[in-house]
């Protein structure tokens, strides 16, 4: 199959579920089905390259040793394809067998499924999914890891389009995640870390980045935590199937228990990639500050507003040596008030590389603007005591809902980072010094001029406030003779 045609028979398996479940449902099946498929599929694949080496020798066939994870005996995908009734529970059964007998990699990466709930998802409803996937080998010669890893993509963001309000908790526009690795410049033996992962293209892009620029891809080390079991679940199946097996993702609140830890401290990373959950109320503000592992290091933010909670997390995540970091934001947290003190204390810290601001619709479902955070903990002695902003509110391309960063809009924003340049309208160099002075605000459009302001001097603006002073009295005119018309109609 050509990519085009995975894609299709991939998300061909969502149609045997419209009207039993929720749109937003639909990745809770889906994605274990598809990994059970290709790990079963790869499993003979694998059993058929042993036989040729042994001359057909099945007992050797089956070690172990011949095999990337293990199938228990009655656990395989043809075992269950012989299922008509109980199918649920037949599926149930052989995720969890090979969970069990694969604990250090695949504990618990099938997720929760109601397998079971025959009102939910009937035997005819699964043998139908079963079928379905049945039609095609799922196997490495038929589907290579980077094609089924493009798919895999492409259904995160099909089930993103389908699913409304629950698509932002597990997928990021992936031509602002492509911007933020680029930025990022991850490198090999590097450790890139993502406190609230989600699907995982945050991580995987830093790998996948690494791979196209034909660098050792495979000794980068990547760690992520994700609160959802279902969605941590996703990143676990995303990172097998594109063929990235040196990672950690853990599951769990990254703020009340953070998972990932060293010597009782909190693990420190070179590179850090977010787009944490913005403006989260239900936290435990109290228990931020008295916070066992230091993160309240510039203070305790409002109960309405958990963002620098989890930029604290970050700041405090990252390699005191050489730690950056990429977050993406809404652009509050550039200037809100309640934050004042706790954004003055990161300025002074002159960990803060760059601000910059992207244009509407970059998040899923929400027309906000939104902005990056740069920071990094080993800045150039050129860029020392001073930020570089960025005003890239107009590079983007709107389509329906959503909008996206073509290459062009990449590359101009990207190069104007690398290079630290000044160019005029887009970007400006300003001096901690200079910024602390404005409330520490680090609102772009403060530094850059806004191209949704109108250009005009004095003599532009008084022709425009008399043409508006006119235009008012002849509104006002206009009023009073209707109210007299009506007041005239009614006899009054």
């Amino acid at each position: 199959m050509i990519q085009q045609q995975l894609e299709k028979y991939l998300w061909g398996a969502a149609t045997y579920l419209r009207g039993h479940i929720d749109a937003g449902d639909y990745k809770q099946f889906i994605f274990p089905l598809l990994f059970f498929k290709r790990i079963s599929d790869v499993w003979d694949e694998e059993c058929e390259l042993a036989m040729k080496e042994s001359d057909g020798d099945l007992d050797y066939a089956s070690f172990a040793e011949n095999h990337r994870f293990q199938i228990p005996e009655g656990a395989h995908w043809n075992d269950v394809r012989q299922k008509t009734q109980n199918v649920g529970r037949a599926l149930q059964a052989a995720m969890q067998a090979i969970e069990k007998a694969n604990p250090d990699q695949l504990f618990g990466v099938f997720g929760d499924a109601s397998w079971t709930n025959k009102d939910r998802l009937g035997d005819e409803t699964l043998v139908n999914l079963v079928e379905h996937f049945s039609k095609h080998k799922l196997n490495l010669e038929q589907v290579p890891q980077d094609e089924l890893g493009n798919a895999y993509e492409y259904l995160i963001k099909q089930f993103a389009d389908d699913s409304g309000h629950t698509a932002a908790e597990f997928y990021t526009n992936r031509t602002v995640v492509r911007l933020m690795t680029l930025i990022a410049d991850p490198q090999p033996g590097e450790t890139v870390y993502d406190p609230t992962c989600g699907s995982g293209g945050l991580l995987l892009n830093a790998a996948l980045q690494l791979k196209t620029a034909g660098k050792e891809y495979r000794t980068l080390k990547l760690y992520g935590q994700e609160i959802n079991l279902i969605t941590s679940s996703i990143a676990r199946m995303n990172m097998f199937l594109h063929g990235i097996e040196d990672f950690q993702i853990v599951r769990g609140n990254t703020l009340s228990h953070p998972g990932l830890l060293e010597n009782d401290e909190l693990k420190t990373f070179n590179i850090i990639l977010a787009n944490p959950p913005y403006s989260i109320k239900a936290w435990d503000q109290k228990a931020w500050a008295s916070d066992p592992y230091g993160r309240n290091l510039w203070g305790t933010p409002p109960q309405g507003c958990a963002d620098y909670a989890f930029q604290q997390h970050i700041h405090k995540s990252l390699d005191q040596q050489n730690g950056r970091c990429v977050v993406l934001w809404p652009h509050g947290i550039l200037f809100r008030d309640s934050e004042k003190d706790m954004r003055r204390k990161m300025v002074l810290s002159d960990t803060v590389e760059a601000i910059i601001a992207l244009g509407k619709n970059l998040f899923y479902n929400s027309s906000m603007e939104s902005c990056l955070l740069v920071c990094n903990n080993h800045k150039s002695k050129e860029r020392k005591g001073k930020v570089l902003f960025i005003n890239a509110y107009n590079e983007i391309r709107n389509e329906k809902t959503i909008s996206f960063l073509d290459e062009p809009h990449i590359k101009k924003i990207y190069n104007c980072f690398k290079d630290y340049n000044e160019i005029l309208d887009f970007s400006n160099i300003v001096s901690i010094d200079e910024i602390l002075k404005t409330d520490a605000s680090l609102h772009v459009t403060k530094y850059v001029k806004s191209s949704r302001i109108t250009d005009c001097n004095d003599g532009d603006i008084k022709p425009l406030i008399q043409e508006w002073i006119k235009e008012s009295d002849l509104l006002k005119q206009s009023i009073s003779s209707t109210i007299k018309e009506l007041k005239s109609a009614n006899g009054n």
